[in-house]
């Protein structure tokens, strides 16, 4: 008999486990996608109720697409590079009949009519979406929560926040209920919780990763990208996510690169370069000498290190024009007692 604690071990492990290993050993026939999306599902019981990382939980269309994964191994049909792998969605990302509310009671009861691209591509290459992770309003907060779902906390401490936007997305990594998640980006929302959770976050250059619909006003800011616990992860959650798409008229080329193929060719010779603060940031010490051993590493490992003195402007004031401004032209003609919906 399997006892109990034998059963939570082995959970840990499937739960922990990065996605690359996942996927190979899917593959290799040695795990089942079945067991994989039970120890997630059975994890997200648990502790979704503390954290709040997930709106939604979809646990039985993940149970028959595991299902489905695991007929496809056993039959020996190609297998795309995350078959098997759960993934979780950030709720401004469409997924057809599911709700899309951006976090907001304005939007309680609406439904995306269509997969967003990079959700097609997700399902095509096999990962198996379990639910979708929370967002403030809009998604342009740096903090995770909304009148509508609440508040996300973080993983390694329930009196903290997460950060935002991709606060849902980031609790749910570092928590082990997806080892990938689909965050998005304009001003840190990817970056700011990945750095609270201690998970990778990796905002894309404007355009790789296409982004539709559109983000309207705030359209020149949207990126969507990887959110992961180890790089190699993110690079291939990234090699899934990017390439050009027609309906983003700023979606780039696609290129020959393969991310995940580049994270095995090390550094030696690049050039590096690293600020600490970007010229008008306060760092905490901790973080600086954290971020120097970082650079120390680099150099080890045969990159050329470069800090100029850079002098950069505090973006502050900028963005605490555009982000209302765009937010506010977005929502102009809204009925009045909308507005008293909005947070």
């Amino acid at each position: 008999m399997i006892s109990t604690e034998d059963t939570a071990a082995r959970d840990d492990a499937l739960c922990f486990m990065p996605a690359t290993d996942l996927a190979a050993k899917i593959r290799a026939k040695e795990i089942s996608p079945v067991e994989v999306v039970e120890a997630v599902l059975r994890r997200l019981e648990a502790l979704n109720p503390r954290l709040n990382a997930f709106t939604l939980i979809q646990a039985e269309e993940a149970r028959e697409q595991a299902r489905r994964a695991e007929v496809a191994v056993l039959r020996g049909d190609d297998l795309g590079p995350l078959h098997g792998v759960p993934v979780s969605i950030k709720d401004n990302v469409p997924m057809a009949g599911k709700p899309l509310t951006y976090g907001s009671r304005l939007l309680r009861n609406n439904i995306a009519r269509e997969d967003a691209p990079i959700v097609t591509r997700i399902a095509q290459a096999g990962g198996i979406v379990v639910g979708r992770t929370n967002t403030p309003e809009f998604a342009w907060r740096g903090s995770t929560d909304n009148r509508l779902f609440g508040e996300t906390r973080n993983p390694w401490d329930l009196g903290r926040t997460a950060g935002g936007s991709s606060g849902g997305a980031a609790a749910a990594v570092a928590a082990g209920l997806a080892p990938l998640a689909l965050g998005t980006d304009g001003a840190g929302s990817i970056r700011i919780p990945a750095s609270f959770c201690g998970i990778v976050g990796h905002k894309p250059s404007f355009g790789r990763v296409p982004f539709f619909p559109s983000a309207g006003a705030n359209e020149l800011a949207a990126h969507a990208g990887p959110m992961t616990r180890t790089v190699r992860d993110a690079a291939l959650f990234l090699d899934v996510l990017a390439g050009p798409d027609e309906r983003d008229r700023f979606s780039l080329p696609a290129t020959r690169e393969r991310f995940l193929a580049a994270t095995e060719g090390g550094v030696r010779g690049w050039r590096v370069a690293w600020s600490p603060d970007l010229g008008h940031i306060p760092v905490d010490p901790v973080v600086r000498r954290i971020a120097e051993q970082a650079v120390r590493a680099f150099s080890e490992l045969g990159a050329d290190l470069d800090a100029p003195d850079l002098r950069l402007s505090d973006p502050e004031p900028i963005l605490g024009v555009l982000y209302p401004s765009a937010q506010a032209a977005g929502h102009a003609l809204r009925p009045s007692e909308e507005h008293a919906e909005m947070d």
